[in-house]
């Protein structure tokens, strides 16, 4: 009798243990890819390259953007840029709240091809956190980023000249999402 209470006991900490690591799963591995540029995700930099280590070399930047589940249009500025290899690079992306009601929305990135992700830096980004945007409300977001010298030396990444970054705005946990009514009072800025 004293080892089938052992055995249950042993079993229902490893059913606890493993509920616990799942919860624990997706948040380890989204600071896993961040730290490590991993399946294209991007890295947030301290400072830009210098001056002397800009290269001659260019990579395209494309610009996807795309909404999940929100009553709203979010569009960048500009389809794509051309930058060198360790200069600076600045876009901007709109987002209108087309509904007659406030929304909460959080953007996600990421970047392909995957070999890129721990090339291309952020020095300024609105990706994780949670925007409030009130209805018709438009709202102006920069990015500020480079391509990392570096990506020139590394035998998967040297070949890559395109990188599409990509945002995904999707609404944030536990906000009231307002219902897909289109706006009558207009875009505010």
């Amino acid at each position: 009798m004293e080892r089938k209470n052992l055995i249950a006991i042993a079993c229902a900490g490893g059913v606890m243990f493993m509920t616990g690591a799942a919860f624990a799963a997706v948040p380890l591995y989204q600071i896993f890819c961040q730290v490590t540029g991993f399946d294209g995700t991007v890295k947030k930099a301290e400072k830009a390259p210098t001056a002397d280590q800009v290269l001659a070399d260019t990579v395209l930047i494309r610009f996807d953007t795309n909404v999940r589940d929100l009553p709203m249009t979010f569009r960048a500025e500009q389809v794509s840029q051309r930058v060198r290899i360790g200069e600076t690079g600045m876009a901007f992306f709109d987002v209108t709240n087309t509904s007659d009601q406030p929304i909460q929305a959080t953007a996600a990135y990421n970047v392909v091809p995957e070999q890129s992700g721990p090339y291309f830096q952020k020095l300024q980004c609105f990706c994780f956190d949670s925007q409030t945007i009130q209805p018709g409300q438009t709202m102006k977001f920069p990015v500020q980023y480079f391509v990392a010298p570096e990506i020139a030396t590394d035998a998967e990444a040297k070949g890559i000249r395109e990188i599409t970054l990509s945002y995904t705005f999707y609404p944030t946990k536990g906000a009231e999402v307002a219902a897909v009514t289109p706006s009558a009072s207009g875009v505010a800025g």
